[in-house]
């Protein structure tokens, strides 16, 4: 599934020799459409036009669906239709199974009702999609691009702050640690060992968290991406960090100013005394990059251990304070930066998903457009 993309394309690398694949999974060929039929993937339009594909033939997952247009149905307005708004939410709401295991059955698409143009008309319309994609999608790939650049900013002004202070003046010395190079003469490096408590957070069952916060269940659940819900117990106590201990959210820092409970699939860390303050030392982790520590025998996991062993800056008091106060403010600017990006580029995609349903519904009329040659 991973190598179908969101409305469109295909990872072709992976070849096999066909008796091994010839079992256990879903047969097209060059021309078929591909979609995905189980949740979530269907309703975020996992689908592609099969092209290119070794031989005219490939094999994939068996959760997906292959249409076959034939003589009076182009396949590239085929593909349009079935990435439309109005196929997904149709699809959705006939998918039987529960939860994460619901799919969209195959009578669904063989029912489904559309429009059909003549093929003169559905060649149009499918030629104006790809030239208005290939725009959107070009626009997003920009965007896309400077999330990166904001992401890659906001750790470089972390990493700068945490290692070198606010004083550009002040004198400096070699840390004798690669990654610190030079830091100001009056900071001690130290091994967070000797300051930090660590332990894994505990199991909580789903029946003992609610989504939404109330006056009962006002306590956060906080994993490895952050607050996932509320409940009426806590095992940690405020001013303190969360980092994510296993999967995909290993490494993550979550910096807690209440009372919280902290699940299994993290870790707590506290400090032993007064010489770190908690906010430049979340900032400090932050620095870290911890996932680039994490254990992949099997899967990602970082323990305790790996961290309080981690060669640090050690600034006075006063400093840490004023660091964590100008990471606060810098990087709330970047949070700002990064929202109006990010609601761009689902405004694009809205309006990708809208002309895609009018285009494929007859609402537009591209019939005169002049599409350039791509």
């Amino acid at each position: 599934m991973e190598a179908v993309g969101e409305y469109g394309g295909l990872n072709l690398e992976l070849t096999r020799v066909i008796v091994d694949v010839s079992g256990g999974y879903t047969e097209f060929q060059d021309g078929d459409v591909i979609v995905a039929k189980i949740t979530p993937c269907f309703e975020n339009g996992k689908a592609a036009l099969a092209r290119g594909l070794c031989n005219g033939a490939a094999y994939g997952t068996t959760e997906l669906h292959v249409l076959r247009s034939g003589p009076t149905l182009d396949r590239g307005f085929l593909f349009y239709v079935a990435i439309s708004d109005r196929f997904r939410k149709l699809g959705e709401s006939e998918m039987y199974g529960a939860g994460g295991q619901k799919r969209v059955p195959p009578e669904f698409s063989k029912d489904f009702p559309m429009p059909t143009p003549p093929v003169a008309e559905q060649q149009q319309i499918a030629a104006f999609l790809d030239w208005k994609s290939g725009q959107i999608d070009a626009l997003i790939a920009r965007k896309r691009e400077l999330l990166e650049k904001l992401k890659e900013k906001r750790l470089a002004v972390i990493t700068q702050a945490v290692t070198k202070g606010l004083n550009p003046a002040a004198p400096l010395r070699d840390s004798g640690i690669p990654w610190l190079g030079q830091v100001p003469e009056h900071w001690e490096v130290t091994s967070l060992r000797w300051f930090l408590r660590t332990g894994s957070g505990d199991f909580i069952t789903n029946e003992d968290v609610e989504c939404d916060r109330d006056e009962s269940y006002s306590t956060p659940v906080i994993g490895g991406n952050g607050v996932m819900g509320y409940t009426i117990k806590s095992n940690t106590k405020p001013n303190g960090i969360v980092v994510g201990r296993v999967g995909a959210h290993c490494g993550n820092v979550h910096l807690i100013r209440e009372k919280c409970w902290v699940t299994d699939n993290a870790l707590r860390i506290s400090t032993i005394d007064d010489t770190f303050d908690p906010e430049f030392l979340f900032w400090l982790l932050k620095s870290l990059n911890l996932n680039n520590d994490a254990n992949r025998n099997a899967q990602p996991l970082i323990t305790g251990e790996t961290i309080k062993g981690k060669k640090v800056v050690l600034p006075p008091l006063a400093e840490q304070k004023a660091i964590a106060d100008l990471l606060d403010a810098k990087t709330q600017q970047i949070a700002k930066m990064f929202e109006k990006v990010e609601t761009a580029i689902n405004r694009l995609t809205e309006y990708r998903t809208a002309l895609i349903t009018a285009a494929t519904t007859g609402k537009i009329d591209v019939r005169g457009v002049q599409i350039p040659a791509l």
